[in-house]
């Protein structure tokens, strides 16, 4: 299976191949090489082959098995919602770090932060924040009703339901619904990873992404920053003095990203953080 999806050119083809395994027997991955004699039954081994033979025409490997990994956290994902990517944990990482080192000792767990998570899909930032800092709330917002319906079973499924708000609209408009966000200076971390791909990139996405995930998500205009450009500007006035606005972007233009920010006089120490491959992918200002 490995060698077949390596020459069809799919992305890890170890790891795909092992979560279908995982999946159709109903294993963890260790097991698969601490009991590799374990016999496949025959309804096992039809469904592996069908499953194969779908990953073969590039239908993503998490939505066949129902489930991704971000953060170290296994997020259950559907058609509905965006994958979680790699690239994406840079914010999670950054918003940590700044956390510790602002509120250094017993304060790290978060108590009385907020958090905005802003188109927030599967609820993968909100909810790996929530996880990380247990004293914490979040708001996770999206125009998408469905991916909220994900986000929230996502919730309940990891067990921060009670610190995290689901609301339905478009970017910053619907945080007016939650007590806790109305006005101004009330978030800590407002975060989003926002449609951004541009349409001179379209042509040239994958198909596993361009035939599979939702293009709403996805889609940003014709130089990735049609909901970047309103986030930048209306975005700061919400968060706290000293918190942190972070925004992700495509690496082709994440500079323009970044001036966006940096004209922006709420917001001051605006820079570009890389991602796991190095590509300039997050644009993080404090509020000054």
């Amino acid at each position: 299976m490995i060698d077949t999806f390596t020459r069809k050119d799919l992305d890890s083809p170890r790891i795909q191949a092992e979560m279908l395994l995982e999946h159709v027997l109903g294993c963890k991955r260790l097991s698969l090489y601490t009991d590799p004699d374990r016999p496949a039954s025959p309804s096992e081994r039809q469904s592996l082959r069908d499953l194969v033979a779908r990953a073969l025409k590039h239908e993503p490997v998490q939505y066949l098995v129902g489930e991704a990994r971000f953060f170290g956290i296994d997020f259950k994902v559907d058609r509905r919602v965006l994958i979680p990517r790699p690239s994406t944990a840079t914010i999670v990482e950054e918003v940590l770090q700044h956390h510790r080192a602002v509120h250094p000792g017993a304060s790290t767990k978060g108590d009385g932060r907020l958090i905005a998570d802003i188109c927030t899909g599967s609820g993968c930032i909100a909810i790996a924040l929530l996880r990380h800092l247990p004293g914490a709330r979040a708001v996770a917002s999206d125009l998408s009703a469905d991916a909220l319906e994900v986000a929230k079973a996502n919730a309940h499924r990891l067990g921060v339901a009670d610190r995290l708000d689901a609301v339905q609209g478009h970017l910053l408009e619907p945080l007016a619904e939650v007590p806790s966000t109305r006005g101004i200076d009330s978030i800590d971390y407002l975060v989003s990873n926002p449609p951004y791909i541009p349409d001179h990139e379209w042509d040239a996405v994958e198909p596993n992404v361009k035939d599979y995930e939702p293009h709403v998500a996805l889609r940003g205009g014709s130089d990735g920053l049609d909901l970047i450009r309103p986030l930048m500007s209306a975005g700061p006035a919400l968060v706290k003095p000293g918190g942190l606005m972070l925004i992700e972007t495509a690496a082709c233009h994440a500079s323009e990203a970044a001036d966006l920010a940096g004209a922006n006089p709420l917001l001051t120490d605006v820079r570009v953080l890389r991602d796991i491959d190095g590509l300039p992918r997050v644009v993080v200002g404090r509020r000054a």
